[in-house]
């Protein structure tokens, strides 16, 4: 079993930052997927980046180079630095794990990964 606990989430203008993290528990191997997820109210969940658990790191083109990957190996943290913050980035974000053998990282869907944290709402104005 995995758990993932999400925070850093808040209120912010255009153009600011937040850094958001994601605590994970229990069996967390090598080389796990890791992926970012967003979602607003009526619309599906949407996969914004990913961390194939071997240093490759995907972005949809909406946040590339505004927004990074990071882990803290040691702590089992990883974090979603988001620069450039756009209206349009307001939404709950998820973290999720998929399990081992899911297949390709960046190819993985909403349904292929297996754990989930809370979310935390990350709220952008302009």
């Amino acid at each position: 079993q995995v758990q993932l606990v999400e925070s850093g989430g808040g209120s912010v203008r255009a153009g600011g930052s937040l850094r958001l993290s994601c605590t994970a528990s229990g069996n967390i191997r090598k080389g796990t997927c890791m992926g970012w997820f967003r979602q607003v109210p009526g619309k599906e969940r949407e996969r914004v980046a990913t961390d194939n658990g071997h240093g490759i790191t995907n972005y949809i083109d909406s946040v590339r180079a505004r927004f990074t990957i990071s882990k803290d190996k040691a702590k089992n943290i990883l974090y979603f630095q988001m620069d450039s913050l756009k209206p349009e980035d307001t939404a709950m974000y998820y973290c999720a794990a998929a399990s081992p053998g899911s297949g390709l990282c960046w190819l993985l869907r909403s349904d292929d990964f297996t754990y989930w944290g809370q979310g935390t709402q990350v709220t952008v104005s302009s």
